[in-house]
């Protein structure tokens, strides 16, 4: 049976914090972004990996690094985020006062990618893991993730546009017990980032 994915969208940045599409740009993380990042690692550190990928990206690199899994990462094009074209570093409010009806899913980006070009990166992507001898960890970015989330569970792809993934956020696409079906186990889960009592 294939393993566990536990996925983690990189830290937050500026342009993430404004709400800005960031595609390719390659965009560091704020100092609370490097927090989210040694908070999410403090986390994962007792999980036995058996192998972990990033993102070329710097955002989803660096975040993998604060959490203590740099010195073992590979880096795999495929997992960066959506081409956003000529909407990079647009928010989705400057980019509906041009075009009202204008949904990612949906439409994609001109000059950039479509829906299905990032389904077939994902697709990709889960190809390679099914040889892992073990769970394995994901960084990444948060488009990009919420179409590898479909394509594991096995529903409609523009569903991806229904799931929030907030920034240092762990989900884990896993396996019903009883059928062997590919589940998602847990999503966008935060509690990590909560202040301790």
């Amino acid at each position: 049976m294939t393993p566990n994915l536990w996925i983690v969208r990189h830290g937050q940045t500026e342009w993430s914090a404004a709400g800005k599409h960031t595609g390719r740009r390659d965009i560091p993380l704020t100092p609370e972004g490097e927090k989210q990042a040694r908070k999410l690692g403090a986390r994962l550190r007792s999980v036995p990996f058996a192998a972990v990928l990033t993102s070329p990206l710097e955002r989803a690199r660096k975040t993998c690094e604060l959490a203590g899994f740099g010195a073992r990462a590979d880096l795999v094009p495929d997992l960066m985020e959506w081409n956003y074209g000529d909407y990079e570093g647009l928010t989705s409010a400057e980019i509906r006062a041009k075009r009202p009806d204008w949904h990612l899913f949906r439409h994609g980006c001109p000059g950039g990618e479509k829906l299905q070009d990032v389904v077939v990166r994902s697709d990709d992507v889960l190809r390679r893991l099914k040889s892992a001898a073990g769970d394995v960890l994901v960084f990444s970015h948060g488009h990009f993730l919420r179409v590898l989330a479909t394509r594991w569970a096995g529903i409609a792809a523009e569903s991806g546009n229904r799931f929030g993934l907030a920034p240092a956020s762990l989900s884990i696409l896993g396996w019903d017990a009883a059928s062997g079906d590919p589940l998602i186990d847990r999503w966008n889960d935060v509690s990590h980032l909560r202040p301790r009592d």
